[in-house]
């Protein structure tokens, strides 16, 4: 087998993603079109010839490498873990179907918009580290999420862009005959039909279906086209797709699930056409089939706010699921009641969380706090119950770490930590942090704090040149970011409870604190609103005023277009991760439980996850986790509390040297947080809770209490 046969097999599965030693293979080949063609191997490779890919490799002198990546590769795919064999092994003939509406695996696979999509792709990663049985069931979308441009008034403009379909991993989904896989979802319009497209993701099938094809009307071609686009009709035709079509697809794959794993409410369809094909295999009532399906279901909410689930119009319901509802032999008013929380109540909408919470028996929110939210929000399912018997509890979200953790972070550990390993959720294991040369630690901080503003530069250079910025302007640009300045970076959804305007909404403040010239503070923001979001629009168009004002031109940075490649650089190279929602809106989240792996400290409001992370002693607190119930004076109070934390313990701490030049206080929060976080928050450690508090429960194996 030549090089080129060997990386072609390894760019067809996404293993390669969480494997630096791998990326940098690809990368050595042609480090500027690595770069343009979005890390993407496949393209890269379509770019030769096998000869002349054969003779780069050649030149290069690094056969040897392809040769041991292709081995552990192999390697990798072939086995099952002991850790499966041990835990999950009663699903090893009925695997974990989990479905969610996106997947953020790699920036080159952009079917993701944001923290969800990265939760479920970290989620299937560890899955197959881990060896769990699991396949992955979503859409494919040709157009992705949208791109973000900011243009010449600061606004953000969404573009979409067609994906090459040839430089994505793609294989046919197959039956038992070979042949390729169409589902058909009916509606009372007519049929919807989606082909079934697979990639690997190391050990993990995720299966996609993709509704462009010649059999749908126009309207239906495009339900697979953007992520989250279009309107309410659009949004019940799309989980409809994914819920109704992702069960006929593994039926058709011969697929027989021993757990529904639903990743939010967009999901929750999927429950009752397994109840329909066990009722049609079995000859059962709906009642007792949906008891079945009910007991091997696992139902993950993520969202605390009323607003952010699905509802639809009862006209919705019966204009798409009246085939659905009728094949489980109920009428409207019946199938609404299932959607309902009151079922008496003929003006509430069908919501797709109430359904997701009726057809589980494992229901679990992404923290312990937002446990603590749900039950109250949802107490009115259970009306004869107190809010502490609801049955809902909680699996605290984490991160991949390999995917998140730089290269040149893990080689230190490997170096400096004999029992280290990145897929231990031991914490003895990472307690040897510890014991870590400290000026090691910070020069391998700095040196990735230098490459982000490397990056930084060419972004902003990149963004004032499309814009038409002067000459000038974009000389600028190659000299901002100072490396001798504590930085903060602040990236993700730019919604309104996310509050990106709280550390600037006193700007003479803010001047003040980042214009120190003994200690300067600089800040790099980004992030995309959604494009119905004019609020959050607005807050973008806020911090990129600031940034464009000459007075903060060299302090303030707003990155545009934020993805899975600029997430990475951002979590691997800041001093600080900031994160100030209005408490307690913020369901987990998990941006800086990736930050934790590379050493920069977390500076948030007491929310989420970091509600049940922070102990005082491995990074700082905003605030002391009140609330109130006038946002404007929260809002307010949180500020002034985030400011009053920077001032007088971030900053000081940040800048107090030793006779080397050393932050010690510094890099010894640095090591707390590591040593206290990184195995507690990791996906892996959010996998095996998974498996022993529902999959195994769920699949009729051992039965142990979730976590409340």
């Amino acid at each position: 087998m030549t090089s080129y046969e060997r990386c072609v097999e390894i760019a067809h599965n996404l293993w390669w993603s969480w494997h630096p030693d791998v990326v940098e293979i690809f990368q050595l080949v042609d480090p500027a079109r690595w770069r343009e063609l979005g890390h993407n191997p496949i393209a890269l490779l379509r770019e030769y010839t096998p000869e002349e890919f054969e003779q780069r490799i050649l030149e290069l002198a690094i056969q040897t490498r392809i040769n041991v990546a292709y081995r552990h590769f192999k390697k990798y795919v072939s086995e099952r873990t002991l850790w499966a064999r041990q835990n999950a092994g009663v699903l090893g003939s009925r695997p974990v179907a989990y479905f969610s509406l996106e997947f953020g695996i790699h920036e080159s696979m952009p079917i993701y918009s944001g923290g969800l999509g990265v939760l479920a792709g970290d989620h299937v990663k560890s899955c197959s580290g881990m060896g769990v049985p699991l396949v992955a069931i979503g859409l494919f979308y040709d157009k992705g999420y949208f791109k973000q441009l900011i243009d010449a008034n600061c606004n953000q403009v969404e573009d979409y862009v067609d994906t090459d379909i040839a430089n994505l991993p793609f294989e046919p989904a197959l039956d038992k005959n070979g042949n390729k896989i169409t589902v058909e979802v009916n509606t009372k319009s007519g049929p919807i039909y989606a082909r079934v497209r697979c990639i690997r993701v190391g050990r993990v099938n995720l299966y996609l279906l993709d509704a462009d094809l010649e059999e749908n009307s126009d309207e239906d071609r495009k339900l697979t086209s953007t992520l989250y686009g279009g309107d309410v009709k659009m949004r019940i035709r799309q989980e409809l797709l994914c819920g109704v079509g992702g069960v006929r697809a593994l039926k058709a794959l011969g697929i027989t699930p021993g757990v529904y794993h639903l990743n939010e409410g967009h999901n929750s369809f999927a429950t009752l056409e397994a109840a329909r094909q066990k009722m049609v295999a079995c000859g059962m009532s709906f009642q007792d089939a949906m008891r079945e399906v009910a007991q091997q279901t696992v139902f993950t909410t993520h969202t605390p706010v009323a607003a952010g689930h699905d509802y639809f119009e009862k006209s919705l319901i019966e204009q798409n699921l009246e085939p659905l509802y009728k094949a489980l032999g109920l009428d409207l008013k019946s199938f609404m009641a299932l959607g309902r929380q009151n079922p008496e109540d003929e003006k509430e909408k069908f919501c797709m969380t109430v359904l997701g919470m009726k057809t589980s028996r494992y229901a679990n929110a992404v923290s312990s706090l937002h446990g603590v939210v749900t039950r109250r929000m949802w107490r009115g399912l259970w009306p004869n119950k107190t809010e502490e018997e609801i049955p809902v509890g909680h699996i605290t979200n984490g991160v991949h770490v390999p995917t998140w953790m730089a290269p040149q972070i893990k080689r230190l550990f490997e170096r400096s930590m004999p029992n280290w390993s990145e897929e231990s959720i031991d914490p003895n294991v990472w307690s040897e942090v510890y014991g870590i040369d400290s000026g090691d630690l910070w020069e391998t901080h700095c040196a990735l704090k230098n490459r982000l503003f490397d990056f930084a530069r060419r972004r902003v250079g990149r963004q004032l040149t499309r814009v038409g910025a002067s000459p000038e302007a974009i000389e600028e640009a190659k000299h901002i970011l100072d490396p001798n300045a504590l930085t903060i970076g602040f990236a993700r959804r730019f919604a309104e409870y996310k509050r990106a305007f709280l550390i600037v909404q006193d700007e003479d403040h803010f001047d003040r604190i980042v214009n120190n010239p003994d200690r300067p503070v600089q800040f790099i923001f980004a992030g995309k609103a959604h494009p119905a979001d004019n609020i959050g629009k607005d807050v973008i168009n806020r911090i990129v005023r600031i940034q464009r004002n000459p007075k903060f031109s060299r302090r303030v940075i707003f990155l545009e277009d934020y993805d899975i490649n600029v997430a990475r650089h951002l979590v691997q190279g800041v001093d600080v991760w900031l994160n100030n929602p209005r408490r307690p809106l913020e369901a987990s989240g998990t941006s800086g439980q990736k930050a934790v792996l590379n050493g920069a400290l977390n500076f948030s409001i007491l929310d989420g996850w970091w509600a049940e992370a922070y102990d005082g002693a491995n990074g700082f607190a905003i605030g002391d986790g009140s609330t109130h119930v006038d946002w404007k004076v929260m809002d307010k109070r949180d500020g002034d509390a985030a400011l009053e934390t920077l001032e007088n313990q971030v900053i000081p701490t940040y800048y107090k040297r030793n006779e080397h030049g050393l932050p010690i206080d510094w890099i010894r929060l640095m090591k707390n947080s590591i040593a206290t976080l990184a195995w507690r928050f990791s996906s892996h450690r959010m996998v095996a809770d998974y498996v022993k508090y529902a999959y195994m429960p769920a699949a009729g194996g051992m039965s142990v209490k979730m976590p409340r």
